[in-house]
């Protein structure tokens, strides 16, 4: 069984630390692999999870296991990947290294192409996918804070390694169509750029019916690449990615009302990109928008949308003065 040994966050920044939290915080062993920033900020604070729906939990510091050095993996049932997709190889080689070899890779990351590369350095290891629908914000003094709903999925397996990481407060659902998923979770996060250059929350944005425009006119362009490309994309909710774009469009009533039956977004709910920009990070902006346009380069269809968001973004990274603030008509160069 995965859960009988401990299981390992390799990367714990917003979404580990929430994750790997929520495992502790219903008694599982946890060994965290963290920046020194962050091991000093959960010593000195523990680790504080709250929700969009009030709830709360509390982990002092001895709760979990926390170092700086991989060799932390040495005794793991399940390493959970939670780094940026550029740093993915290198933490494989980490894994490859300290982690035994029976241990359960996870991804839980953004993007499309790391369970890939896992693989390819981590050969004769089990590497699922999964996907987290749900954003978490870093608040500071050892709080995390999820700020908008989902269950996590993960890739079947015969071990059925969904259910043993499922716990109260963080459920992890089996998916048999990964990749499906994955796309989906891709179109939806096209978005993440639109928050970080205006400095909206997500949820103010979603109000605009002049923003969602703007979101639904990227996601068409998302769809029109991923036809081409035969892949078909899964919602994590229950509207299909199709009907997004036309459903985005729709007054600012009957919007409201259709996204609060499907999604419970937190007011200061914001995407991880805007928290990079926000802290001076390079972003994901090439596995996201990047992967739509490699994608549409290789199947000859236009995206003119996604090019013009990459350069935005990418002079944003330069600029290091955080989110730029600008207004739809700005990001779509008009």
């Amino acid at each position: 069984m995965v859960t009988d040994r401990p299981i390992a966050v390799a990367g714990a920044g917003a979404i580990g630390c929430f994750v790997g939290g929520m495992l502790a915080a219903r008694g599982q062993r946890v060994a965290l692999l963290v920046r020194p920033r962050v091991k000093t900020e959960i010593e000195r604070f523990g680790l504080r999870l709250t929700d969009f729906d009030g709830s709360e939990q509390r982990l002092s510091a001895g709760r979990l296991a926390l170092s700086e050095d991989a060799s932390i993996f040495h005794s793991v049932g399940a390493v959970l990947v939670t780094v940026k997709s550029a740093d993915t190889a290198e933490v494989a080689d980490l894994i490859a290294k300290h982690a035994p070899q029976d241990a359960v890779i996870v991804s839980l990351q953004n993007g499309i192409g790391n369970v890939a590369v896992l693989r390819e350095h981590l050969p004769g290891r089990i590497v699922l996918a999964g996907m987290v629908p749900f954003n978490v914000i870093a608040m500071g003094e050892g709080r995390f804070h999820r700020s908008t709903s989902g269950d996590i999925h993960l890739e079947g397996d015969a071990a059925d390694t969904a259910a043993q990481l499922s716990v109260p407060g963080l459920a992890m659902r089996a998916s048999q169509d990964m990749v499906g998923v994955q796309y989906g979770k891709l179109l939806i996060n096209l978005n993440n750029a639109m928050t970080a250059l205006s400095d909206m929350p997500l949820r103010a944005q979603l109000a605009s019916r002049e923003w969602r425009r703007l979101f639904a006119d990227q996601m068409a362009e998302g769809l029109a690449v991923l036809t081409a490309a035969g892949i078909k994309p899964v919602s994590s909710t229950p509207i299909p990615p199709a009907w997004t774009p036309f459903l985005l469009k729709l007054p600012d009533p009957i919007f409201n009302a259709i996204l609060g039956r499907t999604m419970k977004i937190d007011p200061e709910a914001r995407s991880s990109m805007w928290q990079d920009l926000k802290h001076g990070r390079k972003t994901e902006i090439d596995y996201l928008q990047g992967a739509i346009i490699a994608l549409a380069e290789r199947h000859g269809v236009d995206v003119p949308l996604s090019r013009r968001i990459v350069a935005l973004i990418r002079q944003a990274e330069e600029a290091a003065q955080g989110p730029p603030k600008l207004t739809p008509q700005q990001i779509r160069g008009g």
